[in-house]
């Protein structure tokens, strides 16, 4: 069910103005019947302005009148005709600093290990970019004598599922033409 805009103001506003059992109120803003209890008592939401759902076509009176006179029933918003917003995405993915110098390393494992995703999967499952990808694969970055393959996953730096949902994703893509696989020292030494 839909919640009410500012569900303690409400809360506030339906306690004041009207006889709703504390059941009645909780159930129609999301809240405890305790903690509706306390806003009537005065020891939760001291200075919260009441807000008026019926003047914000939330509620109707006719609404409120019903359930007034059956403590039984329960109060229902009102359906509006304006769409309702799309909810927005996550953004970008956030990194802490204490792990970004691991990111390369990630890079480089994930282009050793997986040659079939692409650098656009690569880059939001590690919440890299194309850029720093390329310079991991062609060795020109900054710190490319120090980069150690290692796991993302056990870094931290994406989880299990993110994983298996990019390579489920990148499965029935083959690899490009112009795929060159990414070679390090320890490789060199082995042939």
């Amino acid at each position: 069910m839909p919640q009410p805009l500012m569900p303690k103001a409400t809360a506030v506003w339906l306690i004041d103005k009207t006889s709703l059992t504390f059941e009645q109120v909780a159930d129609f803003v999301g809240m405890h019947p305790l903690e509706v209890q306390a806003i009537a008592d005065g020891e939760v939401a001291q200075g919260i302005i009441g807000y008026d759902p019926v003047a914000n076509s939330q509620l109707t009176r006719e609404e409120i009148a019903r359930c007034e006179a059956d403590p039984a029933l329960r109060l229902h918003i009102v359906e509006t005709g304006s769409p309702v917003p799309k909810a927005r995405g996550k953004g970008a993915k956030y990194t802490p600093v204490s792990k970004r110098n691991d990111r390369p390393d990630a890079i480089a494992w994930v282009l050793r290990h997986h040659p079939q995703l692409s650098d656009i999967a690569v880059g939001k499952l590690l919440g890299t970019t194309k850029e720093t990808i390329a310079k991991v694969r062609d060795r020109t970055h900054w710190n490319s004598a120090n980069i150690k393959p290692r796991d993302p996953v056990i870094l931290g730096l994406c989880s299990q599922g993110d994983l298996n949902a990019a390579l489920i994703a990148a499965g029935d893509r083959p690899l490009p033409a112009d795929h060159v696989p990414m070679l390090l020292d320890d490789e060199h030494d082995a042939a």
